[in-house]
């Protein structure tokens, strides 16, 4: 029964996962090539997974985690109280609320590293802030307002490729990171049989979510300006990419990329709104809290569920 909640819990949080976390990393590239089929971004998004995928378990003794989850040890025995948070968070997923999923799954396997994960996004959060603001308020001018005037046709095909190769660098460092968040459920090490079964269930799983188009979640990224554009998604791209490279070598300890990819937009927001004044900066200010506000949401929930459910476990038991 434990290994089938164990198989249970990776299918629930590989989908979960993948629909409210990487769709806020790719959601810039669905934006900006909305023209493309479906099929031929998915080709390419799930080309570079199965490099990450192969190069982790190859380099770290079978362990696709990157060896992110050394204080996540897996529980023993396995209940059922580890399925909870993956369907709360497909709940939450589906109201397109941005849910930090490193803090709704791993911390109820391990309370105690909260206060580090949280310490960690929290320093996150604030540098793409900072780095958000200070880029955008020096380039908007001439990148952003540039593009405003410039339909998607127009583009050089030198774009097209910066665009497809600022994607790679940031999807293969958001899947070092957030990796473990989804192979919590399953063994440490993974034998050749597992390591199959668990990419076929990604690559699935990316083929529906890429088919829907990134689903109610991808408004994260399209209510923000000009997102759709390619030059401009190319550079959000490329910022988040070093930032999570950045904190991959500052320590092994997992963190929300979900408020660092929001702690950047709000930065270029605030910047842009005051450089071009294509929206007020009361506007601007509302969806920064709207987003903060979201993301709060599901830090309350990671908590009482962290400290709620072993204790519903045992009552029942």
């Amino acid at each position: 029964m434990s290994y089938t909640f164990m198989l249970l819990g990776f299918m629930l949080s590989a989908y979960s996962i993948v629909a409210n976390d990487a769709i806020q990393t790719l959601g810039t590239f669905l934006s900006s090539n909305s023209q493309r089929p479906w099929w031929v971004l998915w080709l390419f998004a799930c080309t570079i997974l199965t490099a990450v995928f192969a190069y982790g378990w190859l380099n770290y003794d079978g362990d696709v985690s990157y060896g992110r989850l050394e204080n996540f040890p897996i529980p023993d025995p396995f209940s059922w109280i580890y399925i909870v948070p993956p369907l709360i968070l497909l709940g939450l997923t589906n109201l397109g609320i941005p849910v930090s999923t490193t803090f709704l799954i791993l911390t109820v396997f391990n309370p105690q590293n909260l206060t580090n994960m949280l310490t960690k996004s929290l320093i996150g959060y604030g540098l793409a802030f900072i780095i958000g603001i200070f880029i955008y308020y020096f380039i908007s001018e001439k990148i952003e307002e540039e593009s405003f005037n410039q339909s998607k046709t127009e583009n050089q095909p030198y774009w097209t490729i910066l665009q497809w190769v600022s994607t790679t660098f940031l999807w293969s460092q958001w899947l070092i990171q957030d990796l473990a968040n989804i192979f919590a459920y399953l063994p440490r090490k993974l034998d050749l049989l597992l390591l199959f079964f668990s990419l076929i269930i990604m690559l699935t799983l990316h083929a529906i979510i890429f088919y829907r188009n990134g689903g109610e979640i991808q408004q994260i990224v399209t209510s923000k300006i000009n997102t759709q554009n390619i030059k401009s998604a190319t550079i959000i791209d490329f910022i988040y990419g070093f930032i999570l490279l950045f904190f991959k070598e500052y320590s092994k300890v997992p963190m929300s990329t979900t408020w660092v990819f929001i702690g950047l937009l709000a930065g270029r927001e605030l910047a842009i709104a005051h450089r071009l004044k294509h929206r007020s900066l009361k506007d601007t200010g509302t969806i920064i809290i709207k987003d903060v506000g979201k993301a709060m949401i599901g830090l309350g929930v990671s908590i009482i569920l962290a400290f709620f459910l072993p204790f519903l476990g045992q009552l029942i038991s």
